[in-house]
């Protein structure tokens, strides 16, 4: 990268720090609590529960974590993240049975559900009537859901045993985050910061997240973002009898 365009970086990653910083009362910072600890799950649900945005480690990226349903939270997960309302974010689940309560799946089998799930992929459908918080996506009637294949955000949810709203823990339009290091920044804004240590063996080419794929029409998928998983996903699709509707 030259000079120029690290300057550029810089500059623009002080402006979206100032601008989150500006629209939030910076708390203590946060506590760096290591997923290993025997507490680590029921501090994490304890504090959604308790409306606080916490960073967790999933099977992509780290990612930050609130009560999907709970419109407090939504918004400051908004803030931190100095994020347009009109771009969605998505929700963590536990089971193919909770993408069937939140998401409108009728039309998805088991099967297929569960070739997709748990893993790196995020499936857009419509939201339930379940699904009722005013400011979770308000610009789309989807949701995009997922249950990632990682153990400790996994017991935290079947812990919580609701909707997780779940987003990239970094600043708007800056890099995906494989250490809690790269995001330290946000900590003053965070309950606590749950660390799994280093993600995807830190490797920029998996920074890129879940495979975002719209299932929400019959029969046919569209492909939203590429992200980790793209042709093992795409095969299952086909394999399924899936057709992509761009094609």
């Amino acid at each position: 990268m030259s000079y120029l365009k690290k300057l550029k970086y810089y500059c623009s990653s002080i402006i979206r720090y100032q601008s989150a910083s500006t629209k939030m009362k910076i708390e203590k910072m946060a506590p760096l609590v290591p997923c290993s600890d025997e507490s680590a799950v029921s501090k994490a649900a304890d504090l959604l529960i308790k409306g606080h945005v916490i960073a967790v480690p999933t099977d992509t990226i780290y990612g930050l974590a609130c009560s999907a349903n709970c419109p407090e939270a939504i918004k400051k997960l908004y803030n931190i993240k100095g994020r347009d309302s009109a771009k969605p974010v998505a929700i963590c689940v536990t089971y193919i049975a909770d993408v069937r309560k939140w998401g409108e799946a009728e039309h998805l089998t088991d099967n297929l559900l569960n070739c997709l799930l748990p893993g790196p992929v995020t499936v857009v459908l419509e939201k339930t009537k379940y699904l009722n918080n005013p400011f979770l996506n308000p610009a789309t009637t989807k949701i995009g859901i997922r249950i990632p294949n990682h153990n400790f955000i996994n017991r935290v949810t079947k812990v919580f045993d609701l909707p997780v709203a779940l987003t990239s823990a970094n600043f708007s339009n800056e890099p995906s985050t494989l250490s809690v290091k790269e995001f330290e920044h946000l900590y003053g804004h965070l309950g606590a910061v749950f660390d799994g240590g280093v993600l995807n063996q830190g490797l920029d080419q998996n920074r890129t997240g879940s495979t975002v794929i719209d299932l929400s029409k019959i029969g046919v998928y569209k492909i939203i973002r590429r992200g980790i998983s793209y042709e093992k996903i795409v095969d299952i699709l086909e394999v399924n009898g899936l057709k992509n509707v761009e094609s």
